[in-house]
């Protein structure tokens, strides 16, 4: 009796994943399981916010990201979807968890859906301090080419500043410019970045350099980049 049941269950549960939308978030798919993991390395306590931004472009990729932002919000208990979407909640915790170090994730393993997993993780490590800018702008500050070829000074410094917006991301502003100034503010960041760029080339570049510092106006970064190389 017991195991007739069992597969009337089963089929159940796969009658309702055949009738789930595939575009919505509570689609499953059929390679998904929760012993998988959205990152390959695991989150031990450093470098937060490249960890964040793999896994919600993985999220994205599954599109389970109403899942911690809130959007796929918890059905009510009578809802036909509410067993589904449960299925889908704790997917998404175990793909955290499992995207976690061992230690962290013991520390979090008794939350009760993924969106408070989310905030806890939040709260604990996405704290924008004044140490971590100051550490990030003093290795930029001072950075140079040194032993590195052209490609590895570029990336290092690309990556130091990636970084450091992303620290600072939550003070960025999202409004819609009319009147040109936040093109001119974004312009005039950019041609300090690449000063700070052409400082610190070695050298055997003082011709090319100064033929870019010569353009009106300043290249980007990118176009000076491949000049150099």
């Amino acid at each position: 009796m017991a195991i007739t049941e069992q597969i009337e269950e089963t089929t159940t549960t796969a009658t309702t994943q055949m009738m789930i939308d595939a575009t919505i978030p509570l689609y499953i798919h059929p390679s998904d399981s929760p012993g998988s993991t959205l990152v390959p390395v695991p989150f031990d306590g450093i470098g937060y916010r490249s960890w964040r931004r793999s896994v919600l472009r993985s999220l994205s990729v599954k599109n389970k990201l109403g899942f911690i932002n809130g959007d796929s919000k918890r059905p009510d208990v009578t809802s036909s979807h509410f067993c589904q979407w449960e299925r889908c909640d704790d997917m998404v915790t175990s793909w955290i968890l499992n995207s976690l170090s061992k230690d962290i994730a013991d520390s979090v393993e008794y939350v009760n859906d993924s969106i408070e997993l989310w905030k806890e993780l939040e709260d604990r490590y996405d704290q924008t301090n004044g140490a971590k800018l100051y550490q990030i702008q003093k290795e930029i500050n001072g950075l140079s080419q040194g032993v590195l070829n052209i490609t590895g000074y570029y990336t290092k410094m690309k990556k130091l500043w990636e970084e450091l917006n992303t620290l600072s991301i939550k003070t960025h502003c999202n409004c819609v410019c009319t009147c040109g100034a936040k093109e001119s503010m974004h312009k005039a960041e950019q041609d300090r970045r690449l000063i700070q760029f052409l400082m610190g080339l070695n050298e055997v570049y003082t011709v090319v350099r100064g033929s870019i510092l010569m353009m009106n106006p300043l290249p980007s970064i990118a176009q000076a980049f491949a000049l150099l190389i």
